[in-house]
């Protein structure tokens, strides 16, 4: 059978390559999140050792009401990353006569069956879905006049951005979200044992979501990465207060990237995910930074995250 063209304009194969023949390597996390890798996310956040979820759920199921004063009225409300959509319902539900909802994912198919589901259980809400990569600037038309624009970035996914990144882009989002703001959850620093078992569950759903990143590579690109070479390696970094997730080679390998030959050797890693944790007063020195008025902050008793409200201002800090 002759070998699949290698689609060298494809972000996906351009940020594989790259992965591959750099030091050390890494590709971005955002490449887990095809309809499988989105749904195996979706497995993880049920896992009884996967804490963030339904932590940040207990804090939005208790303080929904609040947080949608804070919101206030006839809101236009985009969320980033919106995946199965899941946890903005426990805002939906209490916020006043919103006027949009726009979701945005980079996983096309997953965001269209999760608005299918809003607009078949919020009838009256116009929603409207974006498939695109959030990191990047969005291209929304602008607000009907007298109506705030407020951002939604639930599940600590900005601790999957290294501090440049995340800093780019709540300042992006500052300038998006002008005279609104946006409700934030972050993942706080805490025991090094806990957020280690979070990553390496007993099941082997983030094992088999990692690997998912080469079985993706593997459907979409025609490459043909053996998965069982490769092993899921998860650990907590103290020193810079982040979970990194490898995949490591468990020998010697070749694999081709179109006419690329790369060669890896056994114990070599490629970095797929950091999970930054955060303290409350770094999270706000970053925020300020970004152009933002931190304002309230919600937690659940143990302290283990963090949803903040991050005021837009009219005009730049």
């Amino acid at each position: 059978m002759a070998a699949r063209p290698w689609p060298a304009d494809e972000p996906f194969a351009r940020d594989l390559l790259a992965a591959f023949t750099r030091r050390p390597r890494s590709i971005s996390p955002k490449w887990f999140y095809d309809a499988e890798g989105s749904r195996l996310f979706d497995r993880i956040c049920e896992l009884p050792e996967y804490y963030p979820t339904r932590t940040e759920r207990a804090i939005l199921q208790a303080h929904a009401r609040e947080m949608a004063d804070v919101i206030g009225p006839g809101a236009e409300l985009v969320e980033f990353g919106a995946g199965s959509c899941d946890k903005v319902r426990l805002i939906l539900d209490e916020l006043r006569e919103p006027r949009c909802f726009r979701p945005v994912d980079i996983s096309a198919a997953h965001l269209q069956a999760a608005a299918a589901g809003l607009r078949r259980d919020y009838p009256g809400l116009d929603v409207q879905p974006l498939a695109a990569d959030y990191t990047q600037r969005l291209l929304l038309p602008a607000p009907e006049p007298g109506v705030r624009r407020v951002g939604f970035f639930p599940g600590s996914t900005i601790g999957n951005f290294t501090p440049e990144e995340a800093l780019a882009f709540l300042r992006g989002a500052a300038e998006l979200l002008r005279g609104g703001g946006l409700l934030l959850g972050v993942d706080l620093v805490k025991d090094p044992q806990r957020l280690h078992a979070a990553y390496n569950d007993r099941q082997g759903v983030t094992a088999a979501f990692n690997l998912n990143l080469l079985a993706r590579a593997n459907r979409e690109l025609g490459t043909r990465f053996d998965l069982s070479a490769f092993d899921h390696y998860a650990f907590y970094e103290p020193r810079l207060q982040r979970i990194e997730m490898h995949l490591v080679s468990r020998c010697r390998q070749d694999v081709r990237l179109g006419g690329t030959a790369v060669e890896i050797e056994e114990g070599e890693t490629l970095h797929t995910e950091s999970s930054h944790k955060y303290t409350l007063d770094g999270l706000g020195a970053l925020a300020l930074q970004a152009g933002f008025r931190p304002g309230p902050a919600w937690l659940d008793e143990e302290r283990w995250f963090c949803v903040q409200w991050l005021a837009a201002p009219a005009a730049a800090l």
